[in-house]
């Protein structure tokens, strides 16, 4: 089904100032947000929304400590919305408290060519969340100004900030949980960084609770792929300008460490995905948007293809498909992003920096 084109939601000023404003402008997307993890924390992990904000309330002592600024944005964005405190944090921790058994399709790549950095990726959720994504240009006192693609209510996801530092995030299963700030909460921190040392310190000074993958880039033409998790990050260098990755740890210094537990379409989706980027750097021709929009909407393997559309064969639960493609500029701070698959539309939502 072809999507309406997203528009953009502009927040200033001080961390209480952006949090309402957030909380006020997105309030019925924040509570249809609230809805869908009520159900997903039951489809997954079997328990309802009142326990999961108990559970939430352990890594709200990990963001204390971590980044206890972000608190009061968060507290803010249930002032405006209408709700609790703890139901904006369990949103925000919703990663840590369903991610044991539940993982996302997305598919990420950071390509550098011709002096421009690019940064892309599919984010792959389940369908009823597909109408709570916004997209947050942020103008704090604290940092450089931001846009985050995301979840109403959230503090941060994918996105880039003025200083040309941009960041993608996969879903990784695993069991492990420890210290460290929730993977949301670290993306936002990322967001706020001055330099790429700023965006790395978050993954090896700051730590992330629990596991993911950070595809972290910058204007400067650097790219490192982040597998986050408690202990000290697995690293994923570029090779030939390329940095990949799916649903599944391979930094040898991650797997050591960590064990997780992909779907069986993760790495099939990420050969996949290296082979198209070694097709479009053999073709020697001048990278653009379209161009990597073009890779985004790939259907080969469907239907667990980098471009995820329904599947009956899967448990309805556990069906994930492609909620929006996000190619990023990072040399021009420039963000375009489709919502809904990429394959079926050409409208692009524009920001930039």
């Amino acid at each position: 089904m072809q999507q309406q084109i997203l528009s953009l939601t502009a927040l200033s000023g001080s961390r209480r100032e952006v949090g309402q404003a957030h909380g006020r402008a997105h309030a019925p997307l924040i509570q249809r947000s609230l809805e869908v993890y009520d159900r997903l924390f039951h489809d997954f992990v079997g328990i309802r929304w009142v326990r999961a904000r108990v559970e939430a309330e352990r890594f709200g002592r990990m963001i204390e400590r971590g980044f206890p600024e972000i608190l009061e944005e968060m507290d803010a964005i249930a002032e405006g919305a209408g709700v609790d405190f703890a139901d904006i944090l369990t949103l925000n921790c919703r990663s840590e408290i369903s991610l044991t058994r539940a993982s996302g399709g997305c598919s990420a790549f950071a390509l550098q060519r011709g002096g421009t950095q690019w940064l892309a990726q599919n984010w792959d959720w389940r369908t009823d969340q597909l109408h709570n994504v916004v997209v947050l240009k942020i103008h704090g006192r604290d940092a450089a100004p931001l846009v985050s693609v995301g979840e109403a209510g959230m503090v941060a996801k994918i996105g880039m900030n003025a200083h040309g530092i941009g960041v993608c995030l996969n879903a990784i299963r695993s069991q492990t949980c420890g210290e460290g700030l929730p993977i949301h909460v670290a993306l936002r921190k990322i967001l706020e960084s001055p330099d790429m040392a700023g965006a790395l310190a978050v993954a090896s000074q700051d730590r992330v609770c629990s596991p993911a993958h950070f595809l972290v880039a910058s204007a400067e033409g650097e790219a490192v792929g982040l597998e986050v998790h408690p202990g000290e990050p697995g690293r994923l260098g570029a090779e030939g300008g390329v940095v990949t990755h799916t649903n599944h740890l391979y930094a040898p210094d991650a797997t050591a460490q960590v064990e997780d537990f992909p779907r069986p379409d993760s790495r099939p989706r990420l050969a996949r995905l290296d082979a198209l980027l070694r097709q479009e750097l053999a073709a020697q021709a001048p990278v653009d948007e379209k161009a990597l929009f073009a890779i985004l909407s790939d259907h080969d393997g469907e239907p667990l293809s980098l471009c995820r559309h329904f599947n009956p064969a899967q448990p309805a639960e556990e069906r994930m498909e492609t909620l929006f493609g996000v190619v990023m500029n990072l040399s021009q701070r420039r963000l375009a992003l489709r919502h809904g698959k990429p394959c079926e539309s050409e409208e692009t939502l524009v920001v930039t920096l």
